[in-house]
């Protein structure tokens, strides 16, 4: 018996895992972890606030309810863009 191939993804963007060290959110099919110390504002975001992603224009992420916006670059790159305040 084969099982039927699965339907079209509908969503572009998913947290796909929360740990205690950060999450991994799932952009176009390919996943990115972020740690709480890289990014240390969703350390204390409800479940429903992290949940609640948008992607703009393919490349920036964007939390309404948490006024956080991320380029996929700072995502895939923390190093490269330290924090400006703590």
């Amino acid at each position: 018996m084969k099982s039927a191939k699965p339907g079209t993804n509908t969503s572009e963007i998913e947290v796909t895992n929360i740990s205690s060290h950060g999450f991994w959110i799932l952009v176009n099919e390919k996943e990115f972890f972020l740690s709480f110390i890289s990014f240390p504002w969703f350390r204390q975001a409800k479940l429903d606030e992290l949940f609640n992603v948008e992607l703009l224009n393919n490349s920036h992420l964007f939390w309404p309810s948490l006024d956080i916006d991320l380029t996929l670059d700072i995502v895939e790159n923390p190093d490269k863009f330290p924090l400006a305040c703590k």
